[in-house]
């Protein structure tokens, strides 16, 4: 998203003690936003070449052969920055994305990058670091304490333990990166502080929260005064999933999902799934990059009925192109949302995968997910005990909300008339900063 223009020299340098500051840490984007007494909150820009967004890309990137001073780690670098190293470098070192999807998971504690034990907890840290410093770097020293974004329930989290598991894992994340005074807010209900700013009667709003790992969603009563919470509720499925069921259909077939291949012993047998069902997740196409995996695909290489498609697989694989294949991907599902009919286009030969894609296909890929985001939110009116007709407004907000069939969805429910939308990407951060300033 294009940001407005930087703000003044006197705006970045003005006292921390007058401000307050909002951190939205998100799955694809983060962003931040300080919020002065009497004045409109405002975002932090931050500089991708020759230009400034309001929005952080939430990945790091790892290169093994730029270590750091005296004998440090190896180097990592942080949103637009680590893009650029990754593909300067030729995919040398390790893209890393979606880490804020793993918080609730405890079976992920630690990985190895090149030789550096680091916990999640250390890869949370390192990349609020960054985002912190860019911050900083538009807004002056935002200080040590703020009110951070999460979501009603974070993805992997299976209970209330460990829920409160991801949360005190993001706590400690975020001291490490100089924030000592933390206040955790639903990401939801700080979309419906954002919100609240256009207001100038009172209205029942059902705020829906669309980030990249989770959907939120929140009922709350607001005024341009007060904002009272009626309810909250989530569900880890989001972008990320949309993203995944269509890497299952356009492009996993050309990388032999389906195809078979012979046992020594004459057995004819299907190419196993799992080594797709990692393809598809952003956050766990890097973990295929290993020996183990490396000798099962040279078995299955020699094996495979259709060898050309194995063989795309392994490049993928080797050449850490996860980037470039999401990216396709993006760009088609974007596509998709004001186009009927779009190309989804993938090459870096021996991989060669293209096909025209339909929206109406796309829409039945991902039924299952809208489906689950329709019982969560058919489930929040219902223990409420909220009629459709009584939300006054429907406000969409993060990046799905462009995706019709979402659209689609909260319609049929309430009208086409009561949805709004605009500033998807950084409502969270506005609410945030202002539920901060209190």
């Amino acid at each position: 998203m294009a940001a407005s223009a930087p703000p003044t020299s006197s705006s970045r340098n003005s006292s921390t003690t007058s401000r307050s500051i909002g951190i939205d840490f998100g799955t694809t984007n983060s962003a931040i936003a300080v919020a002065a007494p009497g004045r409109a909150p405002q975002l932090a820009t931050f500089a991708d070449g020759g230009e400034h967004t309001t929005t952080f890309r939430s990945l790091l990137y790892v290169d093994p052969e730029a270590p750091g001073a005296n004998g440090m780690p190896p180097r990592v670098s942080a949103g637009a920055a680590a893009i650029r190293d990754y593909l300067v470098t030729g995919q040398r070192g390790r893209l890393i994305q979606s880490i804020k999807a793993h918080l609730g998971s405890r079976l992920f504690t630690s990985t190895n990058l090149f030789g550096v034990q680091y916990r999640l907890e250390d890869l949370v840290g390192l990349l609020v670091q960054r985002l912190r410093a860019a911050g900083e770097a538009d807004l002056g020293d935002i200080g040590r304490t703020a009110v951070c974004g999460r979501p009603a329930r974070f993805s992997g989290a299976e209970s209330p333990e460990d829920d409160a598991f991801a949360e005190g894992r993001l706590r400690t994340a975020l001291g490490m990166a100089g924030f000592d005074e933390v206040v955790f807010e639903f990401e939801p209900v700080a979309a419906a502080l954002g919100y609240r700013e256009r207001l100038d009667h009172e209205e029942l709003v059902l705020i829906a929260d669309f980030g990249g790992g989770t959907s939120d969603f929140s009922l709350v009563r607001l005024s341009p005064t007060d904002a009272e919470i009626v309810g909250v509720d989530g569900v880890a499925v989001a972008g990320d999933a949309f993203d995944g069921r269509l890497i299952r259909h356009l492009a996993a077939p050309g990388l032999g999902l389906g195809s078979e291949y012979r046992t020594a012993f004459g057995r004819v047998l299907p190419v196993p799934l799992w080594l797709y069902e990692k393809v598809e997740r952003w956050d766990q196409l890097s973990f295929l990059r290993s020996r183990e995996t490396t000798e099962v695909l040279e078995r299955l290489h020699h094996e495979a009925l259709e060898p050309e498609k194995v063989a795309a697989l392994q490049h993928l694989i080797d050449g850490e192109l996860g980037f470039q294949l999401h990216a396709a991907v993006e760009r088609t599902k974007h596509a998709l949302s004001h186009d009927e009919v779009t190309t989804f286009a993938f090459r870096d030969p021996p991989i060669d995968l293209g096909s025209r894609v339909a929206r109406a296909a796309m829409d039945e890929w991902i039924r299952h997910e809208l489906a689950a985001i329709a019982r969560t939110v058919d489930a929040l009116v219902a223990r409420i005990g909220v009629a459709p007709a009584d939300v006054d407004t429907v406000f969409l907000t993060g990046g799905s909300a462009f995706v019709p069939a979402v659209r689609r969805l909260f319609a049929d429910r309430f009208g086409a008339e009561r949805l709004r939308g605009g500033e998807e990407l950084t409502t969270v951060a506005t609410g945030l900063a202002l539920r901060a300033r209190g």
